[in-house]
């Protein structure tokens, strides 16, 4: 065993200064060296630091107190180094970047270049305002909110959201908590049973299984302290499901928890799993928000803000992860650990309890902390690529299981997500229907990118013409009508977007409808498949597309309630490259809502749902429609796969007149009446400790 950890690296000048501490089971302390990109070997400066603590956690003892390092180099900002780590059978290598530990240098705040970059002439004018109008210690605050470091903002966040006063609860049931065991360092494990042992709710056990056998010390005064601690020494390694199920069996509790070897349990992590099934006793399955922690259990960081159960997200990334726990009689059922997932255990596990839970809960609350290494870039993420290919083996016999045909495949830059393709069955005929009011060239490229760009041939293409009163969009009709595909229908009374496509899909003859503005124009040849493939599963009501400006950055990712007010577009104004916060701008997902500039639904769908509401003639016509066909128990999905530009509003134009602004706000009121219990509850795609004034995903700090 070779392992090391990195308190702190810096980079002063040209110097980069690195401590940290290094261990090993050979019985010598490890040698260091420090090499530039062709492996040539660089001077640096090194000294050796006293660390009984780093020795006492990796070893159980104080036997390589001096394992600490302090090492210097001198570098050139636009290489790359590595830093060797060696106790002569085994090698560690840690890649060091110096333009890397410049932009991760530790800062409260971001430095003066990038505050200037990051105000946006709106901001400087709202800061104006806020000094003239609310004070100094108001603009102090809102600066502090919006250039503050992400790790210190975080900080102050859980501090004020980590703690909770436990209530009586009527019902406690007995909480198995089931860790395997492996080599983990002995202070690691120590602190994981000290978790689990300070937890508020006492009606717990603690299940080990050790598959290796170096920590039955450790274990064995654990039990003798504590007699809810039980625990086995297994004759060989049965990796990791192996060793779940050999705790498992150990067992006795009406539920179960899961919990990594080296991992943290929050202090009222099972206080809040059982208050949750106090307040339903159906349920079957649970699962909470977590985050990260340094080695050292100094640093929080990344925090992990889940929906509640989002199906299509968890298809395309195990996003439940910690802390999970599950009754114990549904897991008897499905057998436990399955070994053909080793590496992906636990999400196959998942995958397989969704299929069969009566309820499914999630706690909006931080109750795991995963310890990791803040800044690492030791470990290759490709050195664990067996996880994400089993990953893809266990969600694919899920779909299997489902009877669904899927390709699955990992998304190439974000390791543990996944893209599932749902086959299209049959050829069923799409009805695209593109309202229109003059705009000749707009039409005329959003029809041209359909014929020459899609893959799909079954589609009828349905203009319905409203008000226009050029002349060359009436000949641009005539010559689109040559088409056999294409139809132009007339709607004579004044605008009303939901009464425009109620009357355009009275005519539809396709299975399928498809929403379209006339002012898109499709990226993605396939995306006809993508969308008719996941609206075809029998689950699905209706699929959004992923929707860009002219400019490349997002237009439309999925819609949120009382995002911005009433509802907003997530992720809006974002690069197009960027995958967002977990990669939730890349992934396929289930939301509230989705936008009707590009929407495919069900024909008979849209008709038990009675259309859409003529009362919105214009504005959350479609989130309304959304929302009803959830309330019909069926999901609405944004796929990230089915790409098209949207130049936004050009038939229509803005709402910049007194009449307009007058008609937005009624239906606005109408909105809001209509699901007021909706909004009260909160959008369910979305957690409730995401802010509710930006649309990044970021960790609403209003109350902080």
């Amino acid at each position: 065993m070779l392992s090391y950890y990195i308190d702190k690296s810096e980079i002063f000048g040209c110097t980069v200064h690195l401590t940290g501490w290094a261990v090993s089971d050979t019985g010598t302390l490890p040698e260091y060296r420090v090499t530039e990109r062709h492996g040539e070997e660089m001077k640096f400066s090194f000294r050796r630091l006293d660390r009984p603590d780093a020795s006492r956690s990796a070893l159980g003892d104080e036997r390589q107190r001096d394992c600490g390092f302090d090492v210097k180099f001198d570098c050139n900002l636009e290489e790359r180094y590595c830093l060797h780590i060696s106790d002569g059978q085994k090698e560690k290598r840690l890649s060091i970047l110096p333009k890397e530990l410049i932009r991760e240098q530790s800062r409260r705040y971001v430095n003066f270049k990038k505050m200037i970059r990051l105000t946006t002439p709106a901001m400087a004018a709202d800061d104006i305002r806020t000094l003239l109008k609310r004070g100094p210690v108001e603009l102090k605050k809102q600066w502090r909110n919006r250039y503050e470091t992400e790790e210190n903002r975080y900080a102050r966040w859980l501090e004020k959201h980590g703690e909770c006063e436990p209530a009586a609860l009527s019902w406690q049931p007995l909480i198995s908590i089931v860790v395997p065991v492996y080599k983990p360092p002995r202070e690691f494990l120590k602190q994981m049973i000290a978790s689990v042992r300070q937890q508020s709710y006492q009606n717990w056990q603690l299940c080990l299984a050790d598959g290796e056998g170096s920590m039955e010390p450790v274990l064995r005064q654990a039990a003798d302290e504590d007699s809810r601690i039980r625990y086995q020494i297994l004759d060989e390694n049965l990796g990791i499901a192996g060793n779940s199920n050999a705790a498992l069996e150990l067992a006795t509790g009406e539920y179960v928890g899961l919990l990594d070897h080296d991992d943290i349990l929050e202090k009222h992590a099972l206080y809040e799993v059982v208050k949750a099934l106090n307040e339903d006793p159906d349920t079957d399955m649970l699962y909470s928000d977590e985050d990260k922690v340094s080695m050292d259990l100094r640093v929080y960081f990344d925090a992990h803000l889940k929906p509640d159960f989002n199906l299509d997200l968890l298809r395309s990334n195990n996003y439940i992860c910690h802390f999970f726990v599950a009754r114990k009689e549904l897991l008897d059922e499905l057998g436990g650990f399955l070994p053909d997932y080793d590496g992906a255990q636990d999400y196959d596990l998942i995958l397989r309890c969704s299929e069969r839970a009566r309820k499914i809960c999630h706690i909006p609350r931080i109750l795991y902390h995963w310890r990791t290494h803040q800044f690492s870039t030791s470990e290759n993420p490709e050195s664990k690529m067996y996880c994400y290919t089993s990953g893809k083996l266990a969600l694919e016999a899920h779909l299997k299981r489902m009877g669904l045909n899927a390709d699955v495949s990992l998304i190439g830059d974000h390791l543990g997500y996944y893209r599932v393709k749902y086959r299209v069955t049959g050829k069923p005929k799409i009805s695209i229907l593109i309202p229109n009011k003059d705009q000749p060239d707009t039409l005329k490229a959003c029809v041209d990118s359909i014929r020459e760009k899609s893959t799909y041939g079954n589609y009828e293409i349905i203009i319905i013409e409203n008000n226009s009163t050029g002349t060359e969009i009436f000949s641009l009709y005539e010559e689109l009508k040559l088409d056999p595909r294409i139809r132009v229908a007339v709607w004579e009374r004044d605008f009303n977007y939901p009464a425009i496509n109620n009357f355009g899909a009275s005519l539809a003859q396709g299975e399928f409808l498809l929403l379209l503005n006339n002012d898109t124009r499709v990226i993605t040849p396939d995306w006809m498949e993508e969308l008719l493939g996941t609206c075809q599963r029998p689950d699905v009501g209706i699929v959004g597309a992923k929707l860009y400006y002219p400019d490349d950055t997002i237009q439309h990712a999925g819609v949120v309630m009382k995002l911005a007010g009433v509802c907003g577009h997530v992720f809006c104004g974002m690069d197009r490259s960027e995958p967002g916060r977990f990669a939730r701008a890349v992934v396929q997902q289930d939301y509230s809502a989705v936008t009707a500039a590009c929407m495919m639904v069900k024909k008979s769908v849209y008709e038990s749902a009675g259309g859409m509401d003529e009362a919105f003639a214009v504005a959350y016509n479609d989130v309304d429609f959304c929302l009803r066909v959830r309330g019909m128990g069926l999901l609405v999905v944004f796929t990230p796969f089915a790409e098209l530009y949207h130049d936004e509003s050009k038939t229509r134009g803005y709402e910049d007149n007194p009449e307009k602004q007058k008609r937005f706000t009624e239906e606005k009121k109408r909105l809001l009446g209509r699901y007021q219990e909706y909004l009260e509850k909160g959008d369910p795609c979305y957690n409730p400790n995401l802010t509710l004034t930006a649309p990044d995903f970021s960790i609403n700090m209003e109350d902080v």
